[in-house]
């Protein structure tokens, strides 16, 4: 398989010296959803902050499809836990958002986000604003905004976290024929370990202070998966293995 991205040793400090993430090395390769699983405080999201080029490393290096970006920031789509949609722009304005800041002519931009309202399930909320949508149809049009800003490689932070347990599972199977669609690639913070098992190819746990990732733990079920994979005692030979692993790095 083909390499989307690569995080290649990197380790991270902040002012006061205070280390922390350690000789980090993760690998996305094209067409694969990997979860970053660890506990509040870890270091998942700073180490987003540095693939997205908003931190730079004092160690180590970030490569899209073997190109150095390391302290480059716009190279990569990053969407945070809330979809951040501007209440005062309709959904279509707050979806080509990123084409705007590109430069991109509105009218351009409208036409390109258009063919893409019913492949992301939101056809008909183009000239709605966002407190007429649902929290799902929100995340949405959220996932559709990243999507725009940089096609091929996505971070998502915990971005199906405040969903009811219903519309979550539902958000989870359309995401994931939607990546099939698109041929998107996306690493994905969770601290959920059903959720991780449910979408992952893999999983790396990242632990301990400074942050290490300590195991990679590969999901050989295929996707899509069947409705019922988490009553099943395949997935509680997953959940045990983590949570076993995660307890032998505390």
């Amino acid at each position: 398989m083909m390499a989307a991205l690569e995080v290649k040793d990197v380790s991270f400090s902040y002012d006061n010296d205070t280390p922390v993430l350690k000789n980090i090395n993760l690998t996305l390769n094209e067409g694969e959803l990997v979860c970053l699983l660890g506990v509040s405080g870890g270091g998942k999201t700073t180490l987003f902050n540095i693939i997205a080029g908003l931190n730079r490393p004092q160690q180590g290096a970030v490569f899209l499809h073997d190109r150095d970006i390391t302290g480059q920031s716009g190279q990569i789509s990053y969407m945070l836990q809330k979809d951040m949609l501007l209440p005062y722009r309709t959904v279509e304005d707050n979806v080509i958002l990123p084409l705007i800041i590109k430069g991109m002519k509105k009218k351009e931009a409208r036409r390109k986000a258009a063919d893409y309202f019913p492949q992301f399930g939101i056809d008909g909320t183009q000239k709605k604003y966002p407190v007429e949508l649902s929290g799902g149809m929100r995340q949405r049009a959220a996932l559709l905004r990243t999507y725009l800003f940089s096609a091929d490689v996505a971070l998502l932070d915990e971005p199906f976290s405040a969903l009811d347990t219903l519309t979550k599972s539902e958000m989870h199977r359309w995401y994931l024929d939607v990546m099939k669609e698109i041929r998107l690639s996306t690493v994905f913070i969770t601290h959920d370990i059903d959720e991780a098992i449910l979408l992952s190819d893999r999983i790396y746990l990242l632990r301990g202070k400074p942050g290490t990732l300590t195991d990679e733990i590969v999901i050989r079920e295929p996707k899509p998966r069947d409705p019922d994979f988490n009553l099943t005692e395949e997935f509680l030979q997953y959940k045990r293995k983590i949570i076993s692993r995660i307890r032998m790095t505390d």
